[in-house]
């Protein structure tokens, strides 16, 4: 019961009568009768900051006091919220219903509980009270002073000026001020002040019930809202944070997320003393040998704890009803009797649905501002339920929403809300069980196959109709999803790369210094502005007012501040040459290091080669004037986004271009080092000087017939191999032809072979003969190009050719071939580019592709592939199945990668499009929708669709630069960008 002389105060603060019922209660029913004993004085604090104290029998369980004090503040939608306490380790945990307080509660004083939320609603329309959206707020505003709700400068400055406007009301600039300087929501405030009146200026009329709407509108979308983190580690001891969530277990290391486990992927959770343990369900797709994942936790208490938390949160946001209690063992028991108690969300939802309650007024305690309760801010949203919520926070140790700072049960709950009809496979209590209507989660996305789930044509059309559809929103969705894909390349160097370098003795410290010194600055930058981005774009696809949708639907300000920051990290940005030439210099002197990078490129992590990884930086800055510049041309010039855009532009392309020359060469050195693992037989390929031009397939005319040869131009001497029969796969060379004298000629009329032509050099001629005539052309007007290069230079080296092989020069007779090897498939690739076995570690380079789809590619292909990368959804379809499969597609290196979401480690499989050929799909081939484009190579055909007309374009375009090679006049002549 509650101490006498607090039940009237609490009265008139919420207005609400005594009548009203509580949520947790089934209609008609009352709270558990209080059980006879001694009477103990507990003080709950609520969510305003105000104190009651409670009487309450020592012999009580944690539901008596609970529903004691969900009574006194009338709530309806109680399951919401918890009382939480600090432990005799001063450590926060929640109450525990079923126990009686005596043995939960021991210390002797009064004790402090806290009410606050238990499960976080993502969805706050589904909150039918306002009494109750108003405690979801105070909630949000306790996490923002307290830091545990991270966010941008710009969402905090939000989030902070929607408070003010329900507690100070309409913008009147000294008001707002002084308010300001008196009273603290954020960690430095003084330095966002400007910001915050400017957004409270665009909030004039909007009421106290309009800004809890507001307010929850933008906290939901933030990635740390309702997350509580608990201190963990991994198997290699590296310090991360696990977290519950209404989809599942989450993996922070700092405040950045870097795993998601969906319920549905989880068969079971346990623990077992300090450790945790998460065990996956049987993945086909991904040959894993060990499906538990384990974590270490400070200690058992900790470990149980969390194990509790995910049992209630999955209990309310995945089941129907409340699990029943176990019977208990006749003689021994095994493992924890801890079950679930309470409601779950789908019950509260119909619960509220089938009640109707009066709508009554309440008070708010940090407002000055006169109103109506009984006005919605959401007209559709209304429902006839009483708007009672007390602002206060019992300290048992404390009543909190079951949501935000909340409870990890009670925010399981609120998920459950926005989509409780998708329930898959689902743990009870920690154990597995079959739950109806099952549906995958986006973690749970299709494979490369027909099997699995395949979103529907209704969800995917249904999901593109709430998603805005202008170009600017396409262009910085663009931005969005590349810069996810960029940041992940990034963690491969900072994170997975330098992991395995600091565990070797064999690397100088210099190297580890320099490598750190890099890139981990430039980390952490992309870190923030991928937060930034990603908080902008969830503002500007979500039902926002008029006046947010106005700021928020640009990315201009963010463009411009993050190309003023890379001009400060432009020291880093032209270090990362010098890392390059560092790590090879380092391998060189180590034969150890050199093994040890060779391993870590066989990782399916390291989709591509290392060294494009460490480049990514100077890359990631021409996507940037791409984006820029699009923006730009998009824009009239009265665009409040174009003056930002421009100026950004402005900057990357002076960045750009001082960084230009040295990308260049670092470039062409790359690629030769990529070459010389793929070759066998030469020796000091990556030299000063010496530039790639091009390399690829052409048949070999010799007395056995035309025969596929390997062919490297460079400018100064032109090699060709064949794929030897070794290990790794690679090309042996048998002659090395110098440019220096060399003479080319079309001899299709001499030989009778199409497309053919002779090269003759020192008294010795070779005929080649190209696939078509746009090959012949190319391969001819590069050979011309370079003999024009080498009578140019002083010549770099007599003979590339190793001494220690069995091959010759170009006067030798030529080496025996395999016949089985020459005659062996020039069409087919394997379909997983990720190899298991080191025996194909180099099987899936370009020069590997060109081989098997007897084509060519040169360094303008190479520089053109660099500005045409992009990342994002696509829905796939094989050309004889039914459904389309949503996977996560990156496309780089004239591979596209395949995911199952963005947040996967590697890919699944990958698809090389040299030789391809795209097209729209036509009305012949029944595909009855829109922005579907079709690669095409001999009887390989899939189909794929975008989600609007832009990006359709966009995939169009950068696929067509991997399946077209560029001929040298032509991008010459090519316009380039202003």
């Amino acid at each position: 019961m509650v101490e006498q002389g607090q039940t009237s105060l609490a009265g008139q603060r919420l207005g609400a009568p005594e009548t009203l019922g509580i949520s947790t209660l089934e209609p008609g029913h009352k709270p558990p009768a209080m059980p006879p004993g001694r009477l103990v004085p507990i003080r709950v604090l609520l969510l305003d900051d105000s104190e009651e104290i409670f009487d309450i029998s020592h012999r009580a369980s944690g539901r008596v006091l609970f529903e004691t004090v969900c009574l006194h503040l009338n709530l309806i939608e109680g399951d919401y919220f918890g009382l939480e306490f600090q432990s005799h380790h001063r450590k926060m945990v929640w109450l525990d219903l079923l126990k009686p307080i005596r043995k939960q509660i021991t210390r002797k004083r009064p004790s402090l509980s806290s009410f606050t939320e238990a499960f976080m609603c993502l969805s706050h329309v589904l909150i039918c009270l306002f009494s109750i959206r108003y405690l979801f707020a105070l909630q949000v505003r306790q996490d923002l002073a307290s830091g545990r709700l991270t966010c941008s400068d710009a969402s905090a400055s939000l989030l902070v000026s929607h408070i003010i406007q329900s507690e100070i009301g309409d913008f009147e600039e000294t008001q707002c001020r002084q308010h300001l300087l008196n009273t603290n929501y954020i960690p430095d405030q003084m330095a966002l002040m400007d910001k915050i009146m400017e957004f409270h200026h665009k909030h004039i009329g909007q009421t106290p019930a309009e800004s809890d709407y507001r307010l929850l509108e933008v906290a939901s979308r933030l990635e740390m809202y309702g997350i509580r983190l608990h201190p963990a580690k991994d198997r290699e001891g590296t310090k991360l944070s696990l977290a519950v969530a209404h989809g599942g277990v989450l993996v922070f290391q700092g405040h950045n997320r870097i795993n998601n486990f969906n319920w549905s992927k989880i068969r079971k959770l346990s623990f077992k003393r300090r450790r945790f343990l998460i065990k996956l369900r049987a993945d086909p797709s991904q040959n894993i040998n060990q499906d538990t994942l384990e974590f270490l936790m400070a200690s058992r208490d900790c470990c149980k704890m969390f194990w509790k938390v995910c049992v209630e949160y999955h209990a309310f946001f995945r089941l129907f009803e409340e699990p029943r209690p176990k019977p208990k063992p006749v003689l021994f028991s095994r493992g924890s009797s801890f079950r679930f108690s309470g409601r779950t969300q789908k019950q509260v939802i119909d619960y509220v649905k089938e009640n109707e309650f009066k709508k009554l007024p309440f008070d708010r305690k940090h407002s000055r501002v006169q109103y109506n309760s009984s006005l919605s801010p959401l007209r559709s949203a209304q429902h006839q339920v009483p708007n009672q919520v007390s602002m206060h926070t019992s300290h048992i140790r404390t009543i909190n929403i079951k949501g935000i700072c909340l409870r990890p049960v009670l925010m399981i709950f609120i998920c459950a809300f926005l989509s409780f009809s998708e329930v898959t496979c689902a743990l009870v209590n920690g154990h597995a069980e079959d739950c109806r209507g099952a549906t995958p989660s986006p973690l749970i996305s299709p494979m490369l196959n027909d099997t699995g789930a395949i979103r529907t044509d209704d969800e995917e059309d249904n999901r593109r109709k709430n998603c805005p559809t202008d170009n600017a929103y396409c262009i910085a969705k663009e931005l969005l999803c590349t810069e996810r894909t960029y940041l992940k390349d990034l963690e491969l160097i900072t994170v997975s790369f330098q992991g395995v370098l600091d565990k070797e003795d064999c690397v100088p410290e210099a190297l580890k210094t320099l490598l750190s010194s890099t890139y981990e600055p430039l980390h952490s930058h992309h870190t923030h502005f991928l937060q930034e981005l990603e908080e902008r774009l969830s503002l500007w696809e979500g039902p926002c007012s008029t006046e947010v949708k106005g700021e928020m639907q640009r990315i201009g300000d963010l463009l411009l501040k993050s190309a003023q920051e890379l001009k400060a990290l432009s020291g880093q940005l032209q270090m990362i040459s010098e890392c390059v030439f560092a790590l090879e210099r380092a391998c060189v002197a180590s034969r150890r290091l050199e093994c040890v990078c060779r391993e870590f490129e066989l990782q399916k992590v390291c989709y591509i080669p290392l060294n494009v990884f460490l480049l990514s930086p100077l890359h990631r800055l021409l996507h940037y004037r791409q984006i820029l510049d699009r923006l730009c041309k998009h824009y009239p010039p009265t665009h409040t986004d174009y003056s930002d855009c421009r100026a950004a532009l402005d900057d990357v392309c002076e960045l750009e271009a001082a960084l230009r020359p040295g990308l260049e060469q670092i470039e062409n050195y790359q690629k030769l080092l990529e070459l010389q693992k793929d070759l066998i037989g030469v020796e000091h390929l990556a030299v000063a000087g010496r530039q790639l031009i091009r390399l690829g397939c052409l048949s070999k005319l010799s007395g056995k017939g035309l025969q596929q040869r390997m062919f490297f131009l460079f400018n100064d001497v032109l090699l060709y191999s064949t794929r030897g029969i070794t290990s790794a796969n690679q090309f042996t060379v048998h002659r090395q032809l110098p440019l220096h004298g060399m003479t080319i000629r079309e001899s299709e009329d001499e030989w009778g072979v199409p497309h053919s032509f002779t090269l003759m050099v020192q008294q010795q001629s070779l005929v080649v003969a190209a696939c078509s005539e746009s090959e012949m052309e190319k391969w001819m007007e590069d050979l011309k190009m370079a003999v024009d290069m080498a009578e140019e230079c002083n010549g770099l080296t007599a003979d590339l050719l190793s001494t220690s092989k069995d091959v010759k020069s170009s006067g030798a007779s030529e080496v025996v071939e395999s016949e089985d090897d020459l005659c062996g498939s020039r069409t087919s690739l394997p379909r997983n580019g990720n190899n298991s076995g080191n025996t194909l570690n180099r099987g899936n380079t370009t020069a590997h592709v060109c081989w098997h789809r007897n084509t060519s590619v040169s360094m303008l292909d190479f520089s053109i592939a660099i500005e045409n990368q992009l990342s994002g959804n696509l829905l796939r379809k094989f050309k004889n199945s039914n459904g389309w499969q949503k996977l996560w597609v990156v496309f780089t290196n004239f591979t596209l990668f395949f995911y199952k979401t963005h947040e996967d480690e590697y890919p699944l499989a990958s698809l090389p499009l040299l030789g391809y050929s795209v097209t729209h799909a036509g009305e012949s081939e029944n595909i009855h929708k829109d922005h579907v484009f079709k690669l095409h190579f001999k009887s390989h055909i899939y189909y794929f669709r975008t989600e609007s007309e832009y990006f359709f374009e966009r995939w169009m375009t950068v696929i067509r630069s991997a399946t077209v090679s560029a001929s040298r006049t032509r991008y010459l002549n090519r316009t380039e960008p202003d």
